[in-house]
Parts: structure tokens; sequence; C-alpha cells
């Protein structure tokens, strides 16, 4: 075990690295939102991948972006290794914030001789880091949450610490919307396409949203996602406004944003909502919202109690989930959506 070190007072220079993916880096930035708010004058980079970097493009909390490739972690052989953290001692860093469970991140760290390590240390995978955030693997905690341990092992305050994405300028029109997403699941870490809920449930429970509260309804989803949203919008009270594969995620976020609701699935671009201030439900079936739910105060997850992996999705693919037998049901999801909204049913 490496020796641990007291925190800096004043770093200039810090790295916070979590590659991967768009779900885990926007949880990732309520730490963000605390570190600059305990450093104000630190130069703030964020190590983050190609895939989940539009998250964080234009993010006023951040200076730079260090660009670490196309998979979900820089760190697949003894070369890449060497090479990354030949580039995080090229950034002259005073202080990193590891949120990866990973040895091999934890090691690049160390080799990037960065004097100030603060890192997640589950099982003891965080043995280069002199400044650590012990967790328990099978304690069931959100993913903020231990994220946010890494600033508190260095002696900052979290409170009122939440996702954050800005928004520039909010889409806005004279008709009201709900904007309903039915992707997901899918990123370079995992494939998990059982997180999404069954397309005829999912335009049911919009439908009976958009009626409630007098409103559109507008889908969205990636390019690859049109199949998605066909069986969608087959099932919808009229045809819905598309934009797939359409949007950068600033465009999202601000479309989310003016929405009347947002209604996602457990994936990246549900919590991208959520922190960008929409008012944001998420449905969960094979993951537990104690670990994966928006981190934001205007956000619900809706969930029907089931049994599921206590390590998250690190325990892989579930093969035994049914979203009939398994998952909520659309009356019971617009009961809670309801709830959220503060509209009766007797409209």
């Amino acid at each position: 075990m490496f020796p641990t070190r007291a925190a800096p007072t004043n770093p200039r220079r810090i790295v916070i690295l979590l590659p991967c993916c768009i779900g885990d880096v926007v949880l990732g930035t309520a730490t963000l939102f605390a570190l600059r708010r305990a450093y104000p004058n630190a130069h703030i980079t964020w190590a983050v991948g190609r895939w989940s970097r539009p998250a964080l493009d234009g993010h006023d909390l951040l200076n730079e972006l260090l660009d670490t490739g196309e998979g979900a972690l820089p760190i697949h052989s003894v070369a890449s290794l060497r090479a990354f953290a030949a580039q995080l001692r090229a950034g002259k860093f005073d202080l990193a914030v590891s949120l990866v469970r990973s040895p091999w991140m934890s090691l690049a760290v160390w080799l990037a001789r960065i004097p100030y390590r603060a890192g997640l240390d589950s099982a003891g995978r965080g043995f280069g880091y002199n400044i650590r955030a012990r967790i328990n693997p099978r304690t069931v905690r959100h993913e903020a949450e231990i994220y946010l341990d890494v600033p508190r092992a260095l002696g900052i305050d979290t409170t009122d610490c939440w996702a954050n994405v800005p928004v520039r300028e909010s889409r806005s029109g004279d008709e009201p919307y709900i904007v309903v997403n039915p992707a997901g699941g899918r990123n370079p870490g995992m494939v998990m396409d059982s997180k999404r809920y069954p397309p005829a449930e999912l335009a049911e429970v919009a439908n009976r949203i958009a009626r409630a509260v007098k409103a559109k309804i507008i889908v969205i989803a990636g390019k690859e996602d049109q199949p998605l949203v066909d069986a969608v919008t087959a099932h919808l009270d009229r045809p819905p406004a598309q934009f797939v594969g359409v949007l950068t995620f600033r465009q999202i976020a601000a479309l989310a944003h003016g929405a009347r609701l947002y209604i996602g699935n457990d994936t990246g671009l549900t919590h991208l909502a959520a922190a960008a201030g929409a008012k944001t439900v998420m449905i969960l079936g094979p993951t537990d919202p104690k670990r994966y739910a928006p981190f934001a105060p205007d956000a619900i997850a809706l969930w029907k109690p089931a049994t599921v992996a206590q390590t998250g999705v690190a325990a892989g693919v579930p093969t035994d989930w049914d979203w009939a037998r398994d998952g909520i049901s659309v009356d019971e999801a617009e009961r809670q959506i309801r709830k959220f909204l503060g509209i009766s049913r007797v409209l």
C-alpha cells in the first residue's frame, strides 16, 4: 500500500478522472461543483472519453477537457498505461480526483507523479492514491454520493452539490410539450437493452400525461434508435415531433429544460435532462434507483421494487428480467407522475 498524505490547501491544477459513460459523467458533475466551490481559482480539467465528451462540452465550471480516446477506459495494455500516464504528467497537475474503480487508473495516476492523488478505493483497487475514499462495493449507495466521497476525503463540504449541466437557452413556444426518449442501455462499456421500458407501455404513459397537461409529444433518440422511435410512435395518439440523431447534447438539455416533463429510461440522456433542471421522470427496471436515480432536486425515479444485483451494473446483464412481470405498470407510472406534477385524475 502506498503512503497517504494530507489534502492540499490550494491546488492550482486539478484533473478529474471519469472517462465513461454519459450517465456516470453527468452524475460526476456534482463532484465538479464541489471542487469548483472549494477551489474557485483552480484550473480544472476533466479526462473524458469521446463517447461522453458531449455531456461536458462548454461546461462553465471546467477549464479544459482531456481526450482519453474511444474506449470506456484509456488503459487496455501496458503501452496504453504508459501513454496515459505520460499524458497526465504533461498536464502538470497538483491534484488528481479519480472517480474510477480501476487498479489500472490508480496505477496510471501514480505513474504520472501527481503529488496529490485522491480517488475511490474499492476493495484495495485505489492503492495508487494517497488520499483515499474507501468504499464497500456491496453497500448500495447512489453513484453520485460515492463520487462525492472523494471530495469529502479532501475535507470539502458537499452540501447541496447536485448533478449539473449548463443550459444556454431554453426552447420555448406557445404549445407546451413533453419529451420522451425510448432509448438507452448502450455505451462503450456495456449493452443492457433490458433497461428500456417497452415501447407500447411507454407510449401509453406519454399519451396519458400529454392529455392530462394538454401538451404535445416530442420524441428524441440517437441516430441508431429509429426502430425504437417507430415502435413508440405507432402507439401514440397523434404523430409526434421527432428529433432522431440530429440534436447535440446542449440542444437536448435546452429542449428538456423547456419541457413540461421529460420521460426516459435509466440512461445518460435522462441524467442529462435532470442535470439541466428539467422536470424529469426516469423509469428503471433491472437497475436500482438507490444507485442510479437522477441526482437532481426536480426529478423522480419510477420503479417496482425487484431483486436486482447488489453490485449494480458491474454484475453484468441480467438474464431473467421481464418487464411484464417485474416492471412498473402503466397505471402506477401514471399515478406517480400525476403526483409529481401535482395534477389530479379528474380533469
